[in-house]
Parts: structure tokens; sequence; C-alpha cells
């Protein structure tokens, strides 16, 4: 439970270094930080797939092509304007306005204990095998549509893409 807590601080330490860091590669380093820490949490949780997830689509790809973009991008050169302090004061009564909303949910909510939700621990819950088997017993139908949808995006980019580089040469 201990490694929990720490975990958690270290969890919310990178995020507000994200926010916080004045150099945009910094700040994706500890974006990247935080998406390892909650990887973390999903083990903890005995989720090993979504931990696996997490770290290969957004620790790795998705996270490196921003630190491509940012590193392509010459941000000295295009450094926009200090925000006025009436902006800096409406971001910070619309962030705590928004805290405040939260935390009155949050103590509003009754959560079901264990006990109440019926049911026993299961240790094979977050595992890949079992994923599977609701994946493509309970859920195919969805998960086929959902391929069929990807599928018709990406001919469609494809198909934009072609179109205006056609354009261009003309």
């Amino acid at each position: 439970m201990q490694f929990w807590y720490f975990l958690t601080a270290l969890t919310l330490l990178s995020a507000l270094m994200v926010v916080l860091s004045k150099n945009p590669i910094h700040s994706v380093l500890y974006l990247v930080f935080t998406f390892f820490c909650i990887s973390g949490h999903y083990v903890l949780l005995n989720a090993q797939f979504l931990m696996a997830v997490n770290i290969i689509v957004y620790a790795g790809a998705i996270m490196v092509l921003f630190l491509f973009v940012i590193m392509m991008l010459d941000l000295r050169r295009n450094m926009p304007d200090s925000k006025s302090n009436l902006t800096k004061l409406a971001g910070a009564i619309l962030g705590g306005t928004l805290l405040v909303i939260l935390v009155a949910v949050m103590r509003k909510t009754q959560f079901p204990q264990f006990s109440q939700m019926g049911g026993k621990f299961d240790t094979q819950t977050g595992m890949v095998e079992n994923l599977g088997q609701v994946l493509f017993r309970d859920y195919l139908l969805p998960f086929e549509l959902v391929s069929i949808l990807f599928f018709v995006a990406m001919v469609g980019a494809v198909m934009l893409g072609k179109r205006e580089a056609g354009e261009r040469n003309f």
C-alpha cells in the first residue's frame, strides 16, 4: 500500500511538471514519465494488458511523435506573446471552479464497497487471455464494426491525401 502512495505522488508530481515546465521538450519527457507511472498503477491493479498497451502506444509511439514534432518546430523563432494577467486570472478562476465542482461531486457520490458488489476477487481479471475471451465472445460484432470503421477512415485519409497531392501537380 505504501508503494501505491509513492507511485501516486510521483505521478502527480510528474503531471504537474508537464504543465509547469517552460521547455516543451522537458514537458514531453515528464509526460512520458507520467505514462510510466500510470503503467505502474495498472500493474498494481492486475491489468497487465493495459500496462503494456499504455507503454507501447502512449509512452512509445505517441510521445516519440510529439517529441519529433516539437524538435522539428523552431520554437525560439515562433514564441507566442505572453498571456495577459486577465487571461491568467480567468484560467485560475475556471480551474478552481472545476476543482470545487469535482470535489463536491466526489463527496456526494456513494461508492459501493467490494463486499456489496457481490463478486469475489479474481487474480486473472486483467490478463490478456481473459480479455481476448471477453472481446471475441461477448463483443465480437462491435469489435468487427470498429475494425471496419478504422479501415474506412484509413482509406478515406489516403484518398484525401492523394487527391490533394494530385491537385498540386496541376
